[in-house]
């Protein structure tokens, strides 16, 4: 397993991370598997998305920040609770293809680490079987 640091820059975002798992699933020599790309943390996630059109991460964002908003009354009090909810409902990982030594995505998919209560120190794990 391959474990990738890197640093978030606001609050919300989302960092697209595919032409490095590429390089990685080819670095790792697995010609027919699946790869799973794995968040560590409960208020970030790691999703498929639309990788060609920036404005639609940007409303994506938005969309999510209608559903959890960070100013809404929540039992916890944590200060966080939004980020939670967010990483919840798209979730800590995904599983593709790896086939001919190749990671099989279709032409606008691209994955992309989210984070939700940043700028943090963040890390994400790759693994290739």
């Amino acid at each position: 397993m391959k474990t990738v640091k890197l640093s978030t820059k606001y609050k919300t975002e989302m960092i697209d991370i595919t032409e490095f798992v590429k390089d990685e699933v080819i670095k790792l020599g697995v010609t027919n598997g699946l790869c799973t790309v794995f968040c560590s943390h409960t208020t970030a996630s790691i999703l498929f998305f639309e990788n060609q059109d920036p404005t639609l991460r940007r409303d994506f964002l938005a969309s999510l920040s209608h559903i959890a908003p960070t100013d809404a009354m929540y039992a916890s009090g944590d200060g966080n609770a939004s980020a939670h909810i967010k990483s919840a409902l798209c979730g800590q990982r995904v599983v593709l293809p790896v086939v001919n030594g190749q990671l099989f995505l279709g032409e606008w998919q691209g994955i992309f680490f989210c984070e939700f209560d940043g700028p943090r120190e963040r890390e994400y794990h790759i693994q290739v079987i």
